[in-house]
């Protein structure tokens, strides 16, 4: 096994974390990852409708299912528990907006999409405000969220592929690399062969296995260390006292405004997510759309209330293990890449059997890849649906825009797999940066779109290409640093009242209100796309296939309200 200085080059070994093949894990994980391509293969498209809505058909559990394990990522799994060890009270931020969002998109979006009646979130874009450019950007918008986003995905991937294969390198390639190469060929592979309904259906099968391994864990590392009885999710409270004042102090780590920035940013970016509004277009009607979203959130929660425990458990055992505590001291106590596989060192700091810690670490790759196929799909269906066949061949066949599809699901997985192999931050950072821009471009035209109907094209052009110059401006500022300089902000005031991870504070009210004097001070929409807007909000039930724009073009008269 080669070295810690050699396996990556950037510093992301895990430290103390069991770096070698285990053979009882690595079956689990690769039976598991033969289910998926098994139940992609049986439930393989053969049309656009499959494709990219699954037909339509997914009913109230499925899809909540589905939107457990589509929503609770690496980022979720792995990520949320390293953001409140190596951050404490700052941590709590990514529980609350990630939470808080889906309260928005059951009030104000869920059913109203649904009733809209795309197949993607660009289309809903374009068809709202009656632009192909609009269209454009919101692709364009769509497939940078699906790519920045899945790089903390395959991030994780090979972090815990890393326990349970080892360091097994090809190539002139570490054993890092190596597993996000592998990870990502295996997750496009079945994306190619599935579709939405494939995913959706193999999403429902991966919340299973993810909430499992999760919640397994956290009860039997509490359980067998002594930390809690019944209610890990209460009982962790007594250790706040043991571990560092991160814990207990809540603006140790960083400053009330950034907390306020990065929960804001979250809770947005939560309802600008197109892997997250695509889920309601894949229902049967907006009732669905509606349940969906409670029992979606009701799966997501079994899983958050229980990360800020499960984070006391593995920051305790990290600071008691012999191992750890004494190596790693000189080096300022837990890296982050040790924090983005804590749910999984904890099980092993705790010496539970070797299958066990396999079957945890299995949940956090069956969870970044329902994320990934999420993430996938609806980068892909933008190049295909919302680029190719609206804005270049509008007479593509069927086949075309499968192939077009695949080949966006390809693509998108080589740019993922180059950026991973050397991130530039956290899975919980990088996921954070794709919904400060979801947030900043996307949310307010879907808001606007659907809740004022004298939103115009003029308004919604102005108000994304601001938000995209917004969210632009601190990414160059925080992150490209990281990749060409010595990873400090060209502009330290600008980092500090425009993060890249929460930027949505600023961009979100100066989208809304450029938006908004664009839209007034030019011509209003026209009546038909107004009625659209109308049809949205109608108590008229509609059917399965039914769009808004159906209703209006065939002579409905949806309720003036």
């Amino acid at each position: 096994m080669t070295g810690t200085g050699t396996l990556l080059q950037s510093g992301l070994l895990p430290q103390g974390m069991d770096v070698s093949f285990k053979l009882a894990p690595a079956v689990l994980v690769l039976g598991m990852l033969a289910i998926f391509l098994l139940i992609g293969f049986v439930f393989r498209v053969a049309d656009t409708e499959d494709m990219w809505v699954a037909g339509r058909s997914i009913g109230n559990i499925e899809n909540g299912m589905a939107i457990g394990a589509n929503w609770m990522s690496a980022a979720s799994y792995l990520g949320m528990a390293a953001l409140i060890a190596l951050s404490g009270f700052y941590g709590l931020a990514f529980v609350v907006g990630w939470t808080t969002g889906y309260f928005i998109l059951l009030i104000f979006m869920a059913a109203q999409m649904r009733r809209f009646g795309k197949y993607t979130a660009p289309d809903f874009v374009g068809d709202r405000f009656n632009s192909d450019t609009a269209r454009g950007i919101a692709a364009i918008t769509a497939f940078l969220i699906a790519f920045v986003y899945a790089i903390g995905q395959a991030r994780g991937m090979a972090l815990v592929g890393l326990y349970i294969f080892g360091d097994i390198g090809f190539a002139g390639l570490s054993g890092y690399q190596a597993m996000v190469i592998v990870m990502m060929t295996i997750t496009v592979l079945y994306l190619t062969l599935s579709g939405m309904m494939g995913a959706t259906k193999n999403m429902a099968v991966q919340y299973v296995i993810l909430i499992g391994a999760f919640l397994a864990g956290m009860y039997v590392v509490g359980w067998t260390q002594g930390y809690s009885t019944v209610l890990p999710q209460i009982e962790y409270g007594m250790l706040i006292s043991e571990l560092g004042t991160e814990f207990s102090e809540p603006f140790a780590t960083a400053s009330p405004y950034l907390w306020i920035a990065t929960c804001f940013s979250l809770v947005v970016g939560t309802c600008g997510l197109p892997h997250v509004l695509v889920r309601f277009y894949t229902v049967e009607n907006e009732r669905t759309a509606r349940w969906s979203t409670v029992t979606g959130l009701f799966f997501i929660l079994l899983l958050y209330l229980g990360a800020p425990a499960y984070t006391a458990f593995g920051v305790r055992l990290f600071d008691v293990n012999p191992n750890t505590a004494t190596t790693y001291a000189a080096e300022g106590g837990m890296s982050a890449a040790t924090a983005d596989v804590l749910v999984v060192v904890a099980a092993q700091f705790a010496n539970l059997p070797q299958w066990f810690v396999g079957f945890v670490a299995a949940g956090g790759i069956a969870a970044a890849i329902a994320t990934t196929a999420g993430l996938f799909i609806t980068g892909s269906s933008a190049v295909s649906h919302d680029i190719y066949v609206n804005l270049i061949n509008e007479d593509a066949t069927q086949r075309q825009q499968i192939l077009v599809g695949r080949l966006g699901i390809v693509a998108l997985g080589v740019l993922t797999t180059l950026a991973a192999l050397d991130p530039a931050a956290p899975i919980g950072a990088l996921v954070s940066y794709a919904f400060s821009l979801a947030g900043t471009v996307l949310f307010p035209m879907f808001f606007l779109g659907l809740w004022w109907e004298n939103t115009n094209r003029q308004g919604a052009l102005a108000g994304m290409l601001t938000g995209l110059t917004i969210w632009f401006i601190p990414m160059i500022n925080e992150v490209l640093p990281t990749y060409i300089s010595n990873g400090e902000p060209y502009v330290a005031a600008l980092a500090q009242w425009l993060p890249a991870i929460g930027s949505a504070l600023i961009g979100v009210p100066v989208v809304f209100a450029v938006t908004i004097i664009v839209s007034v001070m030019t011509d209003e929409p026209s009546l038909e796309t107004k009625k659209m807007v109308r049809q949205c909000h109608s108590p008229e039930p509609m059917g399965q296939q039914q769009s808004a724009e159906d209703v209006v073009t065939d002579g409905g008269e949806p309720l003036d309200d």
